[in-house]
């Protein structure tokens, strides 16, 4: 008897292992053990063999994702002080964390001066998002310029805009913030171009619409640009002070109470 249990379990894991299912392959006789302890039925069994199968699936899943997407790992919504928003814009995050901008190829930009949380804020949102089991690929704009720009003097632009279609979205982070000579501005134009009702795009910057003339170059590239990430987007207004500028006016207002209650004492 011993024998064909042993046959049994032996076949069975050959056959997990054929039908790629690891985790049933790893936990099934322990399931079986405590289905016998607590009388569950057949049906109860398998059900408890399904949803760990599926989970381990979706955790891997997550970690394929989060690898692939190249955002750093700190800047999580956990680590963002959400209270700090203007009341619209929390609003706004709650209503893109659902995703359903991504079903609707819109974009996402996010404007306001520098260390107002953009950056921060932004990847918090794909993070979130790709737990979901979205596809979200972070790149600092001008990485991604030298990058679009290799892949055209290697005659392989078309490929790396193929690959890159693959997202959900492309977090496109610090645009302008470095100055692109007309070569650099053409392909950044052409990805967005290529994205247009396609993929949607996520940017951070510090320069208005009004200044976009300093990444494009001339009015009418500029006015094609904006037309084409402005259409179907939704805009985030970080009006407020550096987080830096925030913690240094708190500083100043401790020290000035601590002087005050000195001098009352």
């Amino acid at each position: 008897m011993a024998a064909n249990d042993d046959d049994v379990r032996t076949r069975l894991k050959e056959y997990l292992k054929e039908l790629h299912l690891p985790t049933v392959r790893e936990v099934f006789e322990e399931v079986a053990r405590q289905a016998e302890q607590e009388t569950l039925s057949y049906e109860r069994y398998l059900l408890e063999l399904a949803a760990r199968e599926s989970e381990a699936r979706r955790d891997r899943r997550t970690e394929r994702l989060m690898r692939e997407s190249c955002l750093p790992l700190e800047k999580t919504l956990n680590t963002f002080d959400l209270k700090r928003l203007p009341k619209k814009v929390a609003h706004q995050v709650n209503s893109l964390l659902q995703g359903y901008f991504l079903d609707k190829t819109e974009n996402v930009l996010a404007f306001g001066n520098p260390g107002t949380g953009k950056t921060h804020l932004l990847c918090g949102i794909a993070e979130a998002l790709i737990r979901k089991g979205r596809r979200i690929h972070f790149t600092k704009c001008a990485l991604l310029v030298q990058k679009l720009l290799g892949a055209k003097r290697d005659l392989k632009l078309a490929q790396e805009l193929k690959k890159m279609s693959r997202f959900d979205a492309i977090l496109i982070d610090d645009i302008g913030y470095v100055q692109q000579n007309r070569e650099e501005m053409e392909v950044l134009f052409t990805l967005l171009a290529e994205r247009y009702e396609r993929g949607s795009v996520m940017i951070t910057s510090n320069l208005p619409f009004s200044k976009w003339e300093k990444i494009f170059k001339d009015p009418m590239t500029t006015a094609a640009a904006i037309d084409r990430v402005v259409h179907h987007s939704v805009i985030l207004e970080l009006d407020i002070l550096s987080y830096r500028m925030e913690q240094a006016t708190r500083n100043m207002n401790d020290e000035s109470s601590g002087e005050i209650d000195g001098d009352i004492q």
